[in-house]
């Protein structure tokens, strides 16, 4: 067994050489937070970059070593430099981060948006006063990539956000990370990898200043937390892919949930491309953790060079099937998640054909690194209470997508700081007559406040018949357009069954295409789903 996962994570490895040489894949390692919060030192953090290397994490792909909130001394009230906290790193942090360099490892450091941190705040750290990048965003920023040479920062947003700093700064997220983006970029470092601790998925203008941004609040050693986490990224899929990643908060694997909620944990991370950030000791780490840690495939599939996130292929308001393509785009290997998030055994039922899978299909179990049972058609399983099933799939060949739910679209002003219904942004709502229980709206009013399907893909290209279907309380007009070219007006009507569908002609290049709605001067009907079908 142990071998077979090793020949299949080289074959990984052989696709990253080929496909994956442009992109940043999610950060790997280890973070000081969610076991020690402020309560670190260097001798710790030191010990803990030991056993990522003793403990074989190092050769798994774990590499970075994150210092979190707790390391600061104040500033310097002459020179505004940072000071370092005297009993907890009293030879600074130069040694630290050379010391974790010297083990081929990577450094990561911790600020704030704002004037204060929140361990300053939350936790009480008196000392810790006035060191947040607020004011000091170059001085601290060379000091943390240029002389103490760390790799990654999460940066975090309580001395920025009113109700969790003493001074009750309130700054917008976008201008405050821009301008700690551009004094990384000032560095001259190319290698820096930014994380955006906002808390909520901040918006869209994320992916353009930061590698990985997290999606939820803090995560919590218990199920509830966790499942919350998965809930709030199930329909996120959108907006991860060319090197940024949804970040799902830092691992509490191996610490009190069940085996069974540990290997949820991982397996959903892994095929949603979050990074992932081991939050235990790892001097301690349990035996079964070890193995989940260091399961060479289900890394393989968070790391995989395609870097997408996995998205809803279908549910049944209880249970998810989530799909994503790996190794090679519009392919005929996908990888598969079938999710459980409640408390009794659930039978999940999988039709190929929703994955876009036709003929027999291969199916190898990834927790278990070994083949299972081939497949054709539908095929049915039980899943356990807090449980995931997690295989690689190899059919015979690839189906063309036809149906793209709305909650699968790109909205182009979608955030989660502020209420949409408030801020005038697009966003996603439950609706049980929706064919996946979900839809997009509070569209419209303005050119940027639209939909797109960013990756409609047609194999030979060709005219398509197009079915939009949408609800709306009145009747609406929106546009649509493919691949920038001249937009269709389309009058949506209200009906009496909830769904209303139009039908319009569309056509489509070979390859990847782009399918946009929007209407900049009212308001857009509700979107459940578009269907395609080639014209013969």
């Amino acid at each position: 067994m142990r071998l077979r996962c090793l020949v299949a994570a080289l074959a990984f490895a052989v696709v990253f050489s080929i496909y994956g040489r442009d992109i940043e894949r999610p950060t790997m390692g280890w973070s000081s937070w969610n076991t020690y919060y402020i309560d670190i030192n260097d001798s710790l953090i030191m010990s803990q970059a030991d056993a990522m290397v003793r403990l074989g994490l190092k050769d798994a792909g774990f590499l970075y070593i994150n210092i979190d909130d707790g390391y600061f001394g104040g500033r310097d009230k002459a020179t505004g430099r940072l000071l370092i906290h005297p009993t907890r790193f009293p030879r600074g942090l130069k040694p630290v981060v050379d010391y974790i360099h010297g083990l081929g490892l990577k450094s990561g450091i911790y600020s704030d948006a704002g004037a204060n941190t929140c361990g300053n705040f939350w936790n009480d750290d008196t000392i810790a006063k006035n060191v947040g990048l607020l004011g000091h965003e170059q001085q601290d920023i060379d000091f943390f990539f240029k002389e103490l040479g760390c790799d990654f920062i999460k940066v975090d947003f309580c001395g920025a956000d009113g109700f969790s700093n003493h001074a009750h700064y309130s700054f917008e997220p976008y201008d405050r990370y821009k301008a700690i983006h551009e004094a990384i970029e000032r560095t001259g470092r190319k290698d820096v990898k930014l994380n955006v601790c906002r808390w909520n998925y901040p918006g869209t203008w994320v992916s353009d200043v930061a590698t990985s941004w997290r999606i939820s609040e803090d995560i919590r050693d218990n199920w509830a937390s966790v499942r919350n986490i998965i809930g709030q990224s199930l329909y996120l899929s959108a907006y991860a892919g060319n090197g940024r990643y949804n970040d799902m908060d830092m691992l509490e694997v191996g610490r009190s949930m069940t085996e069974e909620e540990d290997r949820t944990h991982f397996g959903i991370w892994c095929i949603m491309a979050s990074p992932l950030l081991i939050g235990c000791d790892m001097t301690t780490l349990k035996p079964e953790t070890h193995a989940l840690l260091t399961n060479r495939e289900l890394i393989a599939l968070n790391q995989d060079a395609l870097g997408l996130q996995a998205y809803v292929a279908s549910t049944d308001g209880k249970t998810y099937v989530l799909v994503k393509d790996i190794e090679e785009a519009y392919g005929n290997v996908r990888a598969i998640a079938l999710y459980n998030p409640t408390d009794e055994p659930q039978e999940i039922t999988v039709d190929m054909t929703t994955l876009d899978l036709g003929g027999k299909v291969r199916m190898r179990d990834l927790f278990a690194c070994k083949d299972a049972a081939e497949v054709n058609g539908k095929w049915s399983e039980t899943v356990a209470p807090h449980g995931v099933r997690i295989y690689r799939l190899e059919a015979e060949k690839r189906l063309e997508r036809s149906i793209y739910e709305g909650e699968t679209a790109y909205l182009s002003s979608y955030q989660e700081i502020y209420n949409p219904m408030a801020f005038g942004t697009g966003t996603y709502f439950a609706d049980s007559t929706c064919s996946g229980g979900m839809k997009a709206g509070n569209l419209g009013m303005r050119p940027q406040n639209d939909l797109r399907w960013r990756n409609v893909y047609s194999k030979n290209g060709g005219s398509y018949d197009m079915t939009i279907d949408c609800l709306t309380p009145e009747k609406r007009k929106m546009i649509v357009v493919v691949n920038g070219g001249e937009g269709t007006v389309v009058e949506i009507e209200p009906s009496s069954e909830g769904i209303t569908s139009i039908n319009i002609k569309v056509d489509l290049k070979q390859g990847e295409n782009e399918i946009r709605l929007y209407n900049d001067r009212a308001r857009m009907p509700e979107i459940d789903r578009m269907i395609l079908k080639p014209m013969v």
